[in-house]
C-alpha cells in the first residue's frame, strides 16, 4: 500500500508502535470518509495485529457491521451520508460486547454523551494517534484508557471549532461571526493565523 502522507505532514497514526496483546477476535471496522487518514490508521492497526476492514460512509459501515459484526470499531462522527452514531447504535444491537470509539475533528459534550450511551468506550479528537486508538480499544471494561500523552491544546480545540463552523457556513465570515457571537474583525484575525499547536 502506498504511503498517503503528504510532504511535511506528520503520520500521527504510526507514532511509537508498541507490541500489544490482542484478544482472539481482533476484527476491527474503521468507518471514516477521510481516505488518507483511514489508510494510515488501517495500516497502523494492521501492524498491531488487528484484522481491519474499512468503510467510508454510514451505509457501507452498516453493511460491514451487519455482514460480520466486528469485535472493535473506530467510527468517525460526521460522514458524508449521515452520522456515525447510527453505526454505533447498530453495532451495539448486533454485537453488544463490541468495543467502539468515536472519532471527531471537533469536540462536543452532548455528542460525547450520546456516543457513550450508544456503547462507545471512548471519544477521541482527530487526527487520532494509533497508540491512543489502540489503548482506548483495549482498555479494561468499565475503565477508560489513560489520557493521551500529547492532547490537543485548548487553543487548538477552539481553533478547530471555529474552522468547523466557518466551513459549515460555506466560508461566510459574517455568518460565522454571527453564529459564534464574535466580532467579524476578531474572527478574520483568527482565520488569518496558522493553527495553534
Amino acid at each position: 500500500m502506498m504511503d498517503m502522507t503528504q510532504p511535511g505532514e506528520q503520520d500521527t497514526t504510526q507514532s511509537n508502535m508498541q507490541p500489544v496483546e490482542l484478544p482472539e477476535d481482533a476484527t476491527l471496522v474503521i468507518v471514516d470518509d477521510d481516505q488518507p487518514f483511514v489508510a494510515r490508521l488501517s495500516r497502523a492497526m494492521e501492524n498491531r495485529g488487528f484484522q481491519v476492514r474499512m468503510a467510508s460512509s454510514v451505509a457501507d459501515g452498516l453493511a460491514e457491521i451487519r455482514s460480520d459484526p466486528p469485535a472493535f470499531a473506530v467510527v468517525d462522527m460526521r460522514l458524508g451520508d449521515g452520522n456515525g452514531l447510527d453505526i454505533l447504535e447498530e453495532l451495539s444491537r448486533v454485537r453488544p460486547d463490541a468495543r467502539a470509539i468515536m472519532l471527531t475533528g471537533y469536540g462536543n459534550f452532548a455528542t460525547a454523551v450520546s456516543a457513550v450511551k450508544l456503547g462507545a468506550v471512548d471519544y477521541l479528537s482527530k487526527p487520532a494517534d494509533a497508540d491512543d486508538v489502540c489503548k482506548a480499544l483495549l482498555a479494561p471494561p468499565n475503565q477508560k484508557a489513560a489520557p493521551p500523552e500529547n492532547p490537543l491544546s485548548a487553543d487548538r480545540v477552539r481553533w478547530e471549532h471555529i474552522q468547523r463552523v466557518y466551513e459549515l457556513c460555506n466560508r461566510n465570515v459574517s455568518e460565522t461571526a454571527r453564529r459564534l457571537n464574535m466580532h467579524r474583525r476578531t474572527l478574520q484575525r483568527i482565520l488569518a493565523k496558522r493553527a495553534p499547536r
